[in-house]
This record gives C-alpha cells, structure tokens and sequence, in this order.
C-alpha cells in the first residue's frame, strides 16, 4: 500500500511546481506594462518644446476674447436721442419774466445749469441754461412760446446718437474681458519682463475703459436730460408807438443828457489848463518886444 501511495504523491508535487511557474510567466508582461507607463524621466521633460512669448499669449487673449464676445445687435439698445433748443424771448419786465419761469420749471422738474445777466445801456439780457427730463422737453418750449413774451427766435434739433452708443458700448465689453485674461495672465507670469509688458497692457486698457465708460454716462447724461438756452431780453429803447415812457419822463432825461454833456465839455476844457497858462504869457511878452521895438 505505501509502495502505491509514493509514486501518486511524487506526481502532484511536479504538478504543482510547474503551475507556480505558469503564474510567474503570466505575470511578468503585467510588471512590463506598468514600467512602459511610467513617468518620463526629468531629462525628457527639459527637452520639451518651451513655452510662447508675451506677444504670441496676447494675440491669443485676443482671439480667445472675440471669439468668447457676441456682438450686440444695435435693435437690444434702445434708441437714443439727444434734443437740444435755443429760444430767444422779448419780455417786458424781466423779473417778472423770471418768475414766471421758474414756475414752468417746477412744474416740468426742470432745473438751471447756469444763469447769467446783462445790463446794457440798450437792453437787459437774462441768459439760461436749462437742463429737463426728455420726455418734459417740447411741454417746456410750448409753456416758454406762450406765456412768457414774445418769441424772437428758436431752433430745436435732434441728434440720434444710438450707433455711436451701440459701437462703444461692444467695444468696453470686449475691452473688459481682455482685462480679466491679461490679470490671469499676470497671475501666471514666471518673469520680471512678461510681468512688466503685461502690466502695460491691463494699465493701456485701465484707461481705455475709463474713457468709454465715461463716453457712455455722457450721453446718457444728454439723453436723459434734453438741454435748452433760454435768452430772456428786455429792450430799454423803444420806439414812440410801443413806449410805454410818458413825455415828462423823456423830457428829464434829455435834461440830464444835456447837463452832463456840459460837465464832460467843462471837464475837458479844464483839462487843457497847462495850455491856457501858457498862452497868456507868450501874449505878455509878445507885446512887451513890441512895444521896444517900437521906442527904439
């Protein structure tokens, strides 16, 4: 019996010697594909291509920003429209005249930007800038046109202004994101000069926004609020049919006239006095030479 068992146990024991080698042999191409996908080494990586230049990166923002910006159709803004007017008012009392304005204006939220009188000889001039709501702009003209006086002049104009509005408008929004890709850019930059140019470059734009922004907030400026010069004038002169100067009072008028005539020609006579001292001593000696000659 042990004779029979010996032989069976000698041949699982080779059986199972050549199975542990099957399993290393299939192992093996497992390790190689692990060492193929390894890292590379570091002298591989100093060999790779180098990165691109300042300028290269920038046309790149620049492409990148167009392509990320759609432009804006003009029909997403709404119209802009700027009014302006220039009216010209004979009044007869220009206080009075001036109240009757500021009415208006309260009653239209309208408010002056400037004011600026006159007193000549000839006339009183009160001169206004007005600024008022867009909407409130022809109800003003029309309340200025029929109570304050007589309207000598006025011309009102219109000034679209909506591409203009439109153009600068898609231009700051792609400025905006060039900026935001240069301060990446700055955030990333690994030397001094690549920091110094990209640093230029957000200032150049910095500034370029600041002037559209405030391109912008002025025309919004004049579209919101239309603008009218007011030019308020009072004729002292008048003619004798629309005076409204009685007799009496012309006639002390012309007597003041008169009197300081005199005194401006009594002043300027006197003016002359060095004159009238010398010419009557010339006359004195003149004569005393003649009256010698004459009793030689």
């Amino acid at each position: 019996m042990r004779k029979l068992f010996l032989p069976l146990f000698i041949i699982l024991l080779m059986s199972g010697c050549k199975k542990s080698e099957l399993e290393a042999v299939n192992a093996s191409p497992a390790v190689a594909e692990y060492d193929v996908k390894a890292p590379p080494s570091s002298k591989e990586v100093y060999q790779m291509a180098p990165s691109s230049s300042i300028s290269e990166k920038s046309e790149t923002v620049n492409k990148s920003a167009q392509a990320s910006v759609a432009p804006k159709k003009a029909d997403t803004i709404s119209k802009k429209i700027i009014k302006n007017g220039n009216m010209k008012i004979q009044v007869g009392d220009i206080k009075k005249a001036q109240n009757q304005v500021r009415d208006i204006l309260n009653k239209n939220n309208a408010y002056i930007q400037t004011e600026q009188f006159q007193n000549t000889d000839m006339d009183d001039n009160l001169d206004l800038v007005i600024r008022v709501p867009h909407k409130n702009f022809d109800a003003l003209v029309n309340s200025f046109s029929d109570g304050v006086g007589s309207v000598l002049s006025k011309n009102i104009s219109s000034d679209d202004v909506t591409e203009e509005y439109t153009d600068v408008s898609i231009k700051l929004a792609n400025k905006r994101i060039y900026l935001e890709k240069y301060r990446d850019m700055l955030r990333s930059a690994s030397t001094t000069k690549d920091m110094i140019e990209i640093q230029e470059k957000i200032r150049e734009l910095e500034d370029e926004i600041d002037v559209a922004e405030g391109r912008l907030r002025f025309i919004d400026d004049r579209v919101n609020y239309s603008t009218l010069n007011l030019s308020l004038y009072k004729e002292k002169v008048r003619s004798s049919a629309t005076s409204k100067i009685g007799f009496g009072s012309r006639f002390a008028d012309s007597v003041t006239e008169g009197w300081n005539s005199f005194v401006t020609f009594l002043l300027g006579i006197i003016s002359f006095w060095p004159f009238l001292l010398i010419i009557p001593i010339i006359i004195f000696l003149w004569r005393k030479r003649k009256t010698s000659r004459i009793k030689k």
